[in-house]
């Protein structure tokens, strides 16, 4: 039987060689017939660390390599162009107190 090869979106990043991919899809519901939101979670073995947060990735099912990674990284398809703010907002602020220490730095005589 092959192998199946999914695409999904990787929600973590956080483990070294492991990320947490979901991957979307829309049932219908079989009561109600209306369509419903399902995701499916793996967990997927990425050997290069070379996949991040939000990007859109291929993976192919393997044998068990830990309790809970079943899957493994094929191929990234799509880097992810979100912005982290909070860290973007913190390089800015260490940035202009760098500058504000030269400038008060740059009006002292030099004591040597």
């Amino acid at each position: 039987m092959p192998k199946r090869v999914v695409s999904g979106t990787v929600t973590s990043d956080k483990m070294s060689k492991t990320r947490r991919v979901e991957i979307n899809r829309v049932v219908k519901h079989p009561k109600y017939k209306k369509y419903v939101r399902r995701r499916t979670v793996c967990h997927v073995h990425d050997e290069n660390n070379e996949s991040g947060a939000g990007d859109l990735v291929e993976i192919i099912e393997s044998e068990p390599l830990s309790k809970l990674k079943r899957w493994r990284l094929v191929r990234v398809l799509q880097k992810s162009t979100d912005v982290d703010l909070a860290a973007l907002r913190a390089a800015r602020k260490a940035s202009a107190e760098a500058e504000a220490m030269e400038a008060s730095h740059a009006g002292e005589p030099d004591k040597a």
